[in-house]
């Protein structure tokens, strides 16, 4: 029997803030010093937890980053996504000790006759990777090729992984409140995660419906993804969701 991980449980606060690290830099060195600096700029900023993985970087800048937070003992939890390369992502996350692996798509994102091969992968890493898995629905990026309706298709999901990611179309792109709050509804209480868009002006409408946020882009300067990470924006968003935590403990 499959064991249900708590991913939720994770994190030490309610509403949590990932934090991704895109891995930029001009050499595997300029990636790896770069990694350390916005490392140490979230955790001591009081971010919830983070993400390796390799948007601008490799596998290879991927392994040393993982090696270093584990080594480190970092007081986060991290999880990998190892882009379009899913079983590196769970070998990576295995030898590295890291709490979940995200997958940009557990359904829908091959022809129907595939699905039974995606359902036999996942289900077999969820037998042998002792972590959670945050799995993507009509996540960005991935086509839909699925003959399922999106509910049907979120049902699946939940069988897959631990918590689902939703998303708008591109990154740094808002994910449309409509498509959180069709999600939150299909998917009942089950650990809902905004992956891409989340500002400290969306924030509270979002987390209306959403468990947890995933923010890269808003983080950098100009918001851009390929920019340096801002301090100050990387306050800003957690100013806010401290207050929106405060609110739902007065509730």
């Amino acid at each position: 029997m499959l064991k249900k991980r708590d991913f939720l449980g994770l994190f030490k606060n309610t509403k949590p803030i990932i934090a991704m690290l895109h891995l930029k830099g001009e050499s595997h060195n300029d990636v790896f010093e770069r990694f350390k600096k916005e490392l140490d700029l979230f955790i001591n900023n009081g971010i919830d937890g983070v993400i390796i993985e390799d948007y601008f970087g490799t596998y290879k800048d991927m392994d040393r980053a993982l090696s270093y937070v584990n080594q480190q003992e970092i007081s986060v939890p991290y999880g990998v996504n190892c882009l379009n390369v899913d079983q590196m992502g769970f070998s990576l996350a295995e030898e590295y000790h890291a709490n979940f692996v995200q997958l940009d798509s557990v359904v829908g994102h091959v022809m129907p006759r595939d699905e039974d091969s995606i359902a036999a992968f996942i289900m077999q890493k969820r037998v042998e990777y002792e972590g959670a898995i945050l799995g993507g629905v009509r996540f960005k990026y991935q086509p839909v090729l699925s003959n399922n309706t999106e509910y049907e298709d979120l049902q699946i999901a939940k069988e897959r992984c631990d918590a689902i990611c939703v998303t708008g179309d591109a990154t740094g792109k808002e994910t449309p409140i409509q498509k959180v709050k069709r999600f939150r509804e299909g998917i009942g209480d089950f650990p809902l995660i905004v992956g891409a868009g989340m500002t400290p002006q969306n924030m509270s409408d979002q987390f209306r419906y959403a468990d947890g946020a995933i923010i890269g882009s808003y983080f950098k300067q100009d918001h851009k993804a390929e920019n340096e990470v801002s301090m100050d924006n990387v306050r800003e968003a957690l100013k806010q969701v401290y207050k929106i935590r405060e609110e739902y403990q007065h509730d």
